[in-house]
This record gives structure tokens, C-alpha cells and sequence, in this order.
């Protein structure tokens, strides 16, 4: 009996013990949660002044005021009338955006283009206007109508496709204020700025919103501009109107915007102001914007040939073909080179490296890192001068070799019918006009040997290229399963 109650004591205080530690463990998680959810965040961050003063939502308001106050009147609505506005439809990714949908008009007469544009200079009673090249189309009339309701009749000074961006000039013995062009390259994501323009035609119209990211690549039909991103809303009529910041100053030029509504959505594009500065100066001097020229074709790489060639995945920009008659083909720059460095420079993307020779001035040297067979190698390069796209383009039979490379995978073998066991590489895409579109070379054939020297990686396919600088090049490779021969000169 005494073992028994024993038994049952034991029992009783060991249930007691737990009953006790787990009311004590609740105590002291209520009592750690209550202190832990008076702690203050270590990432709080308070908007101040340059003085270390904690910013007031009401100073904030007496910024946006004063920035809007200040930017207006150097604020410009452009009215357009097309003389041949049936050109233009279909023919450019502005036109739904600027024009709007001609489908309700009289196909005789459209409606005239309303877009925006920014004062940035002043020459006695010369006046110019910055605004974006898609706003003018085939202009024939342009008039300008200032903040206070004034008109003007405008005419071109020189317009840039490549950028998009365009000036004007009126004259009046008014005078005017001029925006102050800012730094863009100060600009950072989470800056607030301001859009202002003529959406739709309503003059004058500010709206905000924040810097969104920089640098976005792949605007509309080879704009090459590296834009601000922002969700300030802007829409139709805002092209060509300014992006400034809350010291007024202008740091883009509103351009375009993502939209499967016709309206923002909060994805608008602004070309850095930096990148119209230069421009500025030449279209008054010249009528024209100069551009500097490598002479090199520089589309995406596969992902596989850039494994093999032994390049970075995520930066640099691989050189596909050389115009012969080029800069970088005079200088020693081949297919297969990737390039890494400009001036010092990281190149991210061929975009960015598109940026970075249009932006070096004509007979000056730059210097190129490059990437060859794994080895970095420096070269010097005397910067030609890029002519219009019609001459380029034109120029393509002097794109050597003319081709691009792929690594011939599974699906692909299968798709082209090609042999499973024979090693090249793949003819990814064959250009116009070209040494190797004049060989007869075509998407999908399995180049296996140049010059005699097997070909089964994209290593030894540019070894060869570059050993032979653009000499005749005899080449071996599959249509299907069947076996071929050409030579590229």
C-alpha cells in the first residue's frame, strides 16, 4: 500500500512540475512577444533634408508646388498636321500611341498629332524646342502652344530616330523661360519625379510618381536608348514633354510607355537627358547627330556558345561578324571576340555596347578588353563615323562571314533532320546579302569542318575565322543527311 501512494505521489508532483513549466514558458513568451513588439525596426528609415531635418509631409507638398510652378511655362504642347499621314500607319510602334486609332477617321484627312515638348534654349529671339522624334512623323505644319495658350509655327532643326528625340525652334521677342537640363546619371531608383506635358491635349499636366529602375534596354523599333523607368503616369500626348526632378531639373524626355490598354499602367519610358545633350549642340551646328561607328554585328549569343567560348553569362557582348571595311576589322577585332570593357567601362549587354561606340567621338581612339579563345587581350580602335541606316544596311555584303552559330542539341537535330553523330555547329541564322548567304548557306545546316579543320565546337569554329581574316573559307556541312560542300569569299 505504501509503494502504491508512493507511486501515485510521484506521479503527482512530476504532473505538477510540467503544469508549472509550461504556465511559466506561456509567461515568458507573452512577456517576450509584449517587449519585442515595441522594438523598433532597424530598416525605419525617416526622409530628411540636406540639413539632417526630418522632411514634413507638407514641405514635400511645397515641393511638388514649387517644381510644378517653375516647370510649366517651359513646357510646351507640339500640334502636328501630317502631310501624308497614310505612310505612317502600320510603319511605326508610335503610331497607336501617338496618333491613336485611325480607323474612325476619314481616310483623306487625319486628325493632327498633339505631343509635348520641353524650352531648352535661347538664341536672341530664337527659341528651341527638345521633343521626341516619333511626335513630328512626316510633319508638314507644326505649331507650338506655350503654357499661357500663345501659339507659334515651329520648324525642324534635325531629328534622330536612333534616340528619338528631335528640336525645334520658333522665334518670338517674348521672353521665356528656359527648363535647366539636370544630370541623369545622378538619378536613383526610388527618386520622385515629375512628368509634365499634353495627354490626350490637356495642357499642362503634371503627374508623379517615382524613378522605377534605370538603364532598361529594348525600346521600340531600334530606339537605342538605355531609359529611365518610372510610374508617373504618362500617356498619349506626353511624348516629347519632360521627366524632372524636385529641383526642377529636366533628367529624361517622356517617350513611352507598356500598356495593353492604351493607357499607363504605371510602366513609362524616359530617355535620360544625358543622352540628348550632345545632341543638342549638333542639331544646331550640324542639323545632325554624329555617332560613332565599330563596324561589328553584335545580336544576342546562345547561351551554349557562350559555355564553350569560355565567356560570362550574365555581361559582354559577343562579336557574331565584321564589316570589313570597318574600324574593328582594320584594328583586329574578329568574330568570336567577346567584348567586355569599353574605355574601362563594363559592357552588361550588346545593347549596352551599342551605347557606349555611339557615344565616342569620330577619329578618337578607344580602347577594347576583349575576350579571345579565354584569353583577355587590350586593343586600340580609331572610331569611325556611323552612317545612315540605309548605307549600313546596305553595306551588309561586306559583313563577313554573315552567319550565326548555335551548339547542335538533341531538338534541334531532330528538327533539321541532321546526323546524331557528327559533330559542328549549327547554322543559327544566315544574314542577307552576305558571303554566306551568297555561298547558299541556310538556317538549320551543320557546318562540320572549315579549311579542313573539324569544326565540332564554337572554340575551334571562331579559331578558324580568325586565323584566316577573311580569306576564302571552304566549308563542310549537312543540309539534313545530306552532305555538302561551299566556300564563303
Amino acid at each position: 500500500m505504501r509503494s502504491r501512494k508512493l507511486f501515485f505521489s510521484r506521479r503527482f508532483f512530476l504532473f505538477n512540475l510540467v503544469m508549472t513549466g509550461g504556465i511559466v514558458g506561456f509567461l515568458l513568451s507573452v512577456l517576450l512577444f509584449s517587449c519585442a513588439s515595441g522594438v523598433e525596426p532597424t530598416g525605419r528609415v525617416e526622409a530628411r533634408d540636406d540639413s539632417g531635418e526630418r522632411v514634413t509631409p507638407q514641405q514635400l507638398q511645397s515641393s511638388f508646388r514649387e517644381v510644378a510652378a517653375a516647370t510649366i511655362p517651359s513646357v510646351v504642347q507640339i500640334e502636328v498636321t501630317e502631310d501624308d499621314r497614310a505612310e505612317l500607319n502600320g510603319e511605326t510602334p508610335w503610331y497607336d500611341f501617338f496618333f491613336g486609332d485611325p480607323e474612325g477617321d476619314a481616310p483623306d484627312r487625319q486628325p493632327p498629332g498633339i505631343g509635348s515638348g520641353v524650352i531648352v534654349r535661347r538664341d536672341a529671339d530664337i527659341y528651341y524646342v527638345l521633343t521626341n522624334d516619333h511626335v513630328l512623323g512626316n510633319s508638314g505644319e507644326i505649331t507650338i502652344t506655350l503654357d499661357d495658350l500663345t501659339e507659334h509655327e515651329a520648324e525642324i532643326v534635325g531629328t534622330d530616330g536612333r534616340r528619338d528625340i528631335a528640336l525645334l525652334r520658333f522665334q518670338t521677342s517674348d521672353d521665356l523661360p528656359i527648363a535647366h537640363l539636370g544630370d541623369s546619371s545622378e538619378l536613383q531608383v526610388g527618386d520622385w519625379v515629375l512628368a509634365v506635358g499634353s495627354p490626350f491635349g490637356f495642357q499642362s499636366t503634371v503627374t508623379a510618381g517615382i524613378v522605377s529602375a534605370l538603364g532598361r534596354m529594348g525600346g521600340p523599333a531600334g530606339n537605342i536608348s538605355d531609359f529611365i523607368q518610372t510610374d508617373a503616369a504618362i500617356n498619349r500626348g506626353n511624348s516629347g514633354g519632360p521627366l524632372v526632378n524636385l529641383s526642377g531639373d529636366v533628367v529624361g524626355i517622356n517617350t513611352w510607355i507598356t500598356t495593353q490598354t492604351g493607357g499607363s499602367v504605371g510602366l513609362g519610358f524616359s530617355i535620360p537627358i544625358n543622352n540628348a545633350k550632345r545632341a543638342i549642340d549638333q542639331f544646331i551646328e550640324t542639323g545632325e547627330v554624329e555617332y560613332g561607328w565599330l563596324g561589328v554585328s553584335i545580336p544576342e549569343t546562345p547561351r551554349a556558345v557562350r559555355e564553350e567560348l569560355g565567356a560570362p553569362l550574365n555581361r559582354g557582348a559577343m562579336v557574331h561578324n565584321v564589316f570589313t571595311d570597318s574600324p574593328a576589322w582594320q584594328y583586329g577585332i574578329r568574330p568570336g571576340d567577346f567584348v567586355l570593357e569599353v574605355n574601362g567601362g563594363t559592357v552588361r549587354s550588346p545593347e549596352e555596347l551599342t551605347l557606349f561606340v555611339g557615344d565616342l567621338v569620330v577619329g578618337e581612339d578607344a580602347s577594347f578588353t576583349v575576350l579571345r579563345g579565354g584569353e583577355r587581350i587590350e586593343l586600340t580602335v580609331t572610331i569611325g563615323r556611323r552612317e545612315e541606316e540605309e548605307i549600313v544596311t546596305s553595306a551588309q555584303t561586306h559583313l563577313w562571314p554573315g552567319l550565326r552559330i548555335d551548339v547542335a542539341g538533341e531538338q534541334a537535330r531532330s528538327s533539321f533532320n541532321l546526323p546524331r553523330d557528327t559533330d559542328g555547329m549549327l547554322v543559327q541564322a544566315v544574314e542577307s546579302r552576305t558571303p554566306a548567304a551568297q555561298a547558299g548557306l541556310r538556317r538549320g545546316d551543320l557546318i562540320v569542318s572549315v579549311n579542313g579543320n573539324m569544326v565540332g565546337t564554337a572554340k575551334a569554329f571562331y579559331q578558324v575565322l580568325g586565323d584566316v581574316r577573311g580569306e576564302e573559307l571552304d566549308i563542310v556541312y549537312f543540309r539534313a543527311d545530306d552532305r555538302r560542300e561551299t566556300q564563303i569569299q
